[in-house]
């Protein structure tokens, strides 16, 4: 037996449709390379994004064709994003902070035909255009002013939309019809396209809505740091539509000055990033003695958050950090840090345990952990394992085939993350199963240590890697970059981290580096930096 009520297609154009109509005057903020803040709305853009299928289909795109885009985040942006999403064709970002090689072998892959990009972008496409032949036209993200000078043929977005049609018919196709295509970052091998449907993007929008996760509404002025180019812009180009919040999009400046000025100008209560951002803005707030003004709450994803970031913020700043975790293949939120009623009613210092995890499952998700040949694992707390998810909003499979089968007999993804599982069904990332520090058979979380020597006052960022040990088998080095102007020796961080890590965790030798390579999305390259260690040995002493 059928239930009796009416069907709906759950494609992500009717998010827009709904802040039109409902939310029409709700602002839409955006600024520029130049500092020139913007003002427009949903109603107005989802006229452009009107206007944006109509030119995508005059140029030939049909559903499931491939659009690019090479941008911040902007209102013209975002009206791209709907414009191809609501006729049926795939939006793919490309993130411009790759290498070269890797954003040709990307566009490439995926066959995309149509590319719209920020100006800031220009030299970059040059040199992209004779890599990515399926790449047919390029339209720029401004108005004719702002129009770069090329040796290839480029027209300014303004002038290309500005003539075409305020109407289109969205939707009606099946709702699993793909939407939109993201890469993952390739730290090891080439990189592998998720390819996201209208249901999976809507069902993830309405999980993160929930009050236990991103709980925005439309009361809200939500700053999106988040790049639109990083995992799906973790559904707040849905989320924050569908409950009609103010959104402000800060294009390319991200240091703290700017997102500060932000933050006060448009009265943000919310905001997310990576925690890279958010050290950034700290740092600036300390040096300045600026505040944070209305803003009161913040997502971190991407890494472990570090505990003195939760501790400043929410001491200093009244500002609450909630993490977050998920990937490109998750949709990408899976995870996040709210108390549940057994820790809400701790002390703060007690909660601080868990603000650090990644916190509890989403609804409508699956969370098991494995050991490495597939049999489950307690959630004690303490036993790390595989961490294995399944559910509507995650990876079945990649572009192209890439990779093959990658779930388990069970219909489980493997994230390639380490974790543990406690009795509150929260969960902690301990490492990703490439950089766990392997030794003796045990295995050393490079993330708890680097959290915590992040916390010594002259730190700024702090990675752990594992090197060659002949007793064993691996042992962690802790290389430091530290904060202008300050010193540290050896000794200081060996003495901050005792007490704090069990006495064999300890790292076999501190560094010190002048920089830490961060990779596309803020993130710690650990790939680059082991490169860069190409030949080091470990100290006499440690080796014995």
């Amino acid at each position: 037996m059928l239930g009796l009520m009416q069907h709906g297609s759950l494609t992500v154009d009717k998010f827009l449709d709904h802040a039109a109509a409902w939310h029409n005057d709700r602002e839409i903020v955006s600024r520029d390379a130049d500092g020139i803040v913007t003002r427009s709305s949903y109603g107005a853009i989802h006229t452009l994004a009107k206007r944006v299928s109509n030119g995508l289909a005059r140029a030939g795109i049909r559903p499931g064709d491939r659009v690019a885009t090479m941008g911040w985040n902007s209102t013209r942006h975002l009206a791209v994003w709907y414009g191809a999403a609501g006729m049926g064709a795939v939006l793919h970002t490309l993130n411009p902070r790759l290498f070269l090689e890797q954003i040709a072998y990307i566009a490439n892959h995926a066959g995309d035909r149509i590319l719209f990009a920020d100006p800031s972008c220009a030299d970059l496409i040059g040199q992209l255009l004779p890599l990515a032949p399926t790449i047919e036209r390029v339209i720029f993200m401004c108005d004719a002013a702002a129009l770069p000078r090329t040796d290839y043929a480029a027209t300014a977005f303004d002038a290309w939309a500005e003539g075409e049609p305020a109407e289109y018919a969205w939707g009606g196709f099946d709702e699993n019809t793909a939407c939109g295509l993201c890469y993952t970052s390739g730290t090891t091998g080439n990189p592998k396209g998720v390819l996201y449907g209208h249901r999976s993007n809507y069902i993830h929008a309405l999980m993160t809505l929930q009050a236990d996760a991103l709980a925005l509404s439309g009361r809200d002025s939500v700053l999106m740091v988040v790049p639109m180019y990083h995992a799906n812009a973790w559904g707040m180009v849905y989320s924050a539509p569908a409950v009609g919040a103010k959104l402000v999009l800060p294009g390319q400046k991200m240091d703290g000055e700017s997102l500060v000025d932000l933050i006060e100008a448009e009265g943000i209560t919310f905001s997310a990033a990576v925690p890279t951002i958010w050290q950034g803005v700290l740092q600036y707030l300390k040096s300045s003695g600026r505040g944070l003004g209305t803003l009161r709450r913040v997502v971190i994803g991407g890494s472990a958050v570090p505990e003195m970031l939760v501790r400043a913020f929410r001491d200093d700043y009244g500002v609450e950090i909630t993490q977050g975790w998920g990937m490109t293949e998750t949709s990408p939120l899976a995870t996040i840090s709210t108390p549940s009623v057994e820790v809400a009613a701790l002390s703060p210092d007690e909660q601080m345990r868990y603000a650090i995890k990644q916190g509890r499952l989403l609804c409508g998700l699956e969370l098991k952990l494995t050991d490495d040949e597939g049999k489950r694992l307690p959630h004690d707390g303490k036993t790390p394992g595989r961490l294995m998810i399944k559910g509507p909003t995650i990876v079945a499979g990649y572009f192209g085939g890439d990779g093959g089968d990658v779930l388990d007999e069970e219909g489980f993804f493997d994230t390639g993350d380490v974790s543990t599982i406690d009795a509150q069904g929260y969960m902690q990332i301990t490492d990703r199963a490439k950089d766990v520090v392997k030794s003796g058979g045990e295995w050393i979380s490079s993330i708890e240590i680097e959290n915590i020597a992040v916390g010594h006052p002259a730190v700024a960022v702090a990675a752990v890697i594992g090197v060659a040990h002949p007793k064993w088998d691996e042992r962690p080095i802790l290389l430091c970059q530290l904060k202008p102007g300050a010193t540290a020796c050896r000794e200081d961080l060996t003495a901050f981290l005792d007490g704090k890590i069990a006495r064999w965790w300890m790292p076999d030798d501190v560094l010190f580096v002048d920089e830490i390579p961060l990779g596309a999305t803020g993130k710690i390259d650990k790939k680059l930096l082991r490169q860069r260690m190409t030949g080091y040995t470990l100290p006499f002493e440690a080796a014995r």
